[in-house]
């Protein structure tokens, strides 16, 4: 089977500030374990990245500390740096934009577009600080937004309301600087025309059939509402110089000459390793599938103004394959917010803890298809359920009796019984077929829940042949019980080792196998036998007090108020009219995967609802089961599906579950 080739990026984070689990859950991690998944698989992937070092944002802060920006970028480059080695990142090249090579690349992409008539130049209207004598670049000033009002929009972009903003849009504007008001004034610029591309994006946005329907939908949606010239230079000192005479004091804008940081990095790569030419077998290859892992606030410049950017090139650069934005990550039921310090910084937890019970947590936990929440309490027991209760204690238990009783030496049985088969053949579609479909898809969680599930059964397994009865009464039949179980932690320790890698290692490293290994190595192979080597803890429970200490850090470093539940009158709650109901017939509406419409009986009465439950139950399995409805609910059409009510589910890690009666009661009583 051939090679897959894969070029994949994570956002460049900038070098303005640390990195907090909001980050890491966004565009770092998912593309983390995707690049390892693929390299198990044995395809070309290289993974590139680094710290995006012209944003305004490293201006301001060099502007506040009285240094030079160099000195910021520098500085947090660094620390940037030294967490992703800590979390054991797997970066081909980590560099950062404030480069040579990246100064070159960006200004012959800029000279380009230029020549090939994509750029036009304008004299507009700009706004300019009297006081600090400069003109004001977007993130130097700050007002309310012209479309959501939100007070707190920046002179680019409104977090509110997800629009993009021209600064002087912005009512009652600031400087950021100084806070006063700026005026107006004239200076020209260069724009990118992305009109001339909206007929090449959207065709090419059409046919991109696998992205994810979130992505998707918002750059139609920006497309459908009018693609607009976009300034491409600015002036302002610390950026990449515009490559022309008559542009001395402009920068070329760092929306534009961020993304080609994937090139520089690329091509810095290409150098370290000894050929300078082989970047081009990424960049100028159809065959390579360039992924970018991003949050969804950069959706608009990964799908609609970067590729423009290299649709315009004389070179025929490849375009993006696939753009999995993840949704935001919250903490603790609260937006994470880096000016309140409302935030889980990843340097300070790694003072704390290792780097594998955080991204086996973000793993379990990411926001893939809608915002999740990051909470302490459920960090500890997520990590403490699944690893150390049910994959820690499985592998202990194997480890344990295999010691006492076979001396750590296990041989491979001549035959096998119809549960051991059964036992074995489960974990290998759990692992080989389902979990890896799930990691091609960046549907981890899913991936995650598959392989803890192997660990289930190696307990049951475990439990239901009773090694030591049976290590009484025939040894054999103990050592293949033992036997099937190191096979099901040997396949755990190859299809997990993509969220956790030290741990996957160090289960490798006791059962002897080789420190890397690939997924075909997952199918069973023939050993004379297995021989144990040390055996150590997989897997120490995290205690009540460290993470009440991680509580008592986040709340004492924070100046975020304390969050109430906003309360209701007992009146509101009684207008609901909650009612059991039986399910009498189930079927998936056509052209979707995630709805369901039943046919139900509420006493005397039958009526219909579409519910969004297709992925955690079959039709099949709700006939004739009682659930909790809604029943005064006015009908809405969903899909081309009359619905009349609701059927009430509890969800946790994005699992619904029904909620039902706890006895067979008439359906059509009323819930009191």
């Amino acid at each position: 089977m051939a090679k897959e080739k894969y070029l994949v990026t994570s956002a460049l984070p900038y070098a303005n500030g640390d990195l907090h689990i909001g980050h890491l859950a966004g565009a770092y991690l998912p593309a983390d374990i995707f690049v390892r998944f693929q390299k198990l698989l044995g395809n070309d992937v290289i993974y590139i990245c680094g710290t995006d070092e012209h944003g305004t944002p490293i201006s301001i802060k060099a502007d506040q500390k009285k240094v030079p920006p160099r000195k910021i970028v520098d500085k947090y480059h660094r620390r940037i740096k030294s967490v992703f080695e800590g979390l054991n990142f797997c970066f081909d090249n980590f560099s950062g934009t404030a480069r040579p090579v990246h100064y070159k690349i960006s200004q012959e992409l800029f000279t380009n577009l230029l020549k090939n008539g994509y750029i036009t130049t304008h004299t507009n209207n700009q706004l300019y600080c009297p006081n600090c004598k400069r003109f004001l670049p977007d993130r130097y000033v700050e007002g309310e937004c012209p479309f959501c009002h939100s007070i707190e929009a920046r002179g680019d972009q409104c977090d509110a309301c997800g629009k993009l903003i021209d600064a002087i849009q912005l009512i009652n504007p600031i400087c950021i600087t100084c806070g006063n008001p700026p005026v107006i004034r004239e200076t020209t610029n260069w724009f990118l025309n992305l009109p001339k591309f909206s007929d090449k994006l959207e065709k090419w946005i059409e046919s991109k059939t696998e992205w994810k329907d979130n992505v998707k939908k918002f750059i139609l949606g920006w497309l459908k509402s009018g693609l607009k010239e976009r300034a491409i230079t600015r002036d302002l000192d610390w950026g990449v110089p515009v490559p022309l005479e008559n542009a001395k004091g402009k920068v070329i804008y760092v929306w534009f000459e961020a993304p080609i940081g994937y090139i520089s990095s690329t091509i810095e790569w290409a150098e370290r390793i000894g050929q300078p030419e082989k970047w081009k077998d990424y960049w100028f290859d159809k065959n390579t599938k360039l992924i970018h892992f991003i949050g969804k606030d950069n959706i608009p410049f990964h799908t609609i103004i970067w590729p423009a950017v290299l649709m315009g090139q004389d070179d025929d650069y490849i375009l993006p394959y696939d753009v999995p934005a993840n949704e935001f990550l919250n903490l603790e039921g609260r937006r994470i917010s880096t000016s309140r310090n409302w935030a889980v910084w990843v340097n300070d937890y790694l003072e704390d803890f290792p780097a594998d019970p955080l991204r086996y947590y973000l793993a379990a936990n990411a926001p893939e298809n809608k915002d999740c929440d990051f909470v302490w309490k459920e960090f500890q027991e997520k990590y403490n359920t699944d690893l150390a209760n049910i994959l820690g204690n499985f592998a202990n238990r194997v480890f344990k009796f295999s010691k006492i009783y076979f001396d750590g030496k296990i041989c491979i049985p001549s035959t096998f019984s119809n549960l051991s088969n059964e036992t074995w053949i489960t974990a290998h579609n759990f692992a080989a077929t389902q979990a890896k479909g799930f990691y091609q898809n960046y549907k981890v969680r899913k991936a995650i829940k598959r392989i803890i599930d192997i660990a289930r059964e190696g307990n049951r397994y475990f439990d239901i042949t009773k090694p030591w009865v049976e290590i009484k009464q025939d040894k054999k039949k103990a050592e293949e019980t033992i036997f099937i179980c190191l096979e099901l932690l040997r396949m755990i320790s190859i299809v997990l080792s993509p969220v956790i890698p030290e741990s996957m290692k160090k289960l490798r490293k006791m059962m002897n196998l080789p420190d890397k290994m690939l997924w075909e190595n997952i199918k069973y192979e023939f050993r004379e036998k297995i021989v144990l080597g040390k055996i150590e803890t997989l897997f120490e429970k995290i205690q009540d007090e460290i993470i009440e200490k991680q509580i008592k850090k986040l709340k004492g470093a924070s100046n975020i108020p304390e969050k109430s539940k906003k309360l209701i009158d007992f009146e509101i709650f009684q207008k609901l009219d909650l009612r059991i109901a039986k399910i009498l017939s189930a079927e998936k509406v056509k052209n979707s995967d995630k709805l369901l419409k039943c046919q139900i009986s509420v006493g005397n009465k039958t009526k219909q609802i579409v519910a969004g439950i297709a992925e955690n139950y079959s039709p099949e399995e709700l006939i004739g089961k009682k659930i909790l409805i809604v029943d005064n609910l006015k009908p809405i059409v969903i899909r081309g599906e009359k619905s009349e009510g609701m059927l009430l589910t509890a969800e946790y890690n994005e699992e619904l579950t029904l909620l039902v009666p706890e006895s067979d009661i008439q359906d059509g009583s009323k819930v009191l």
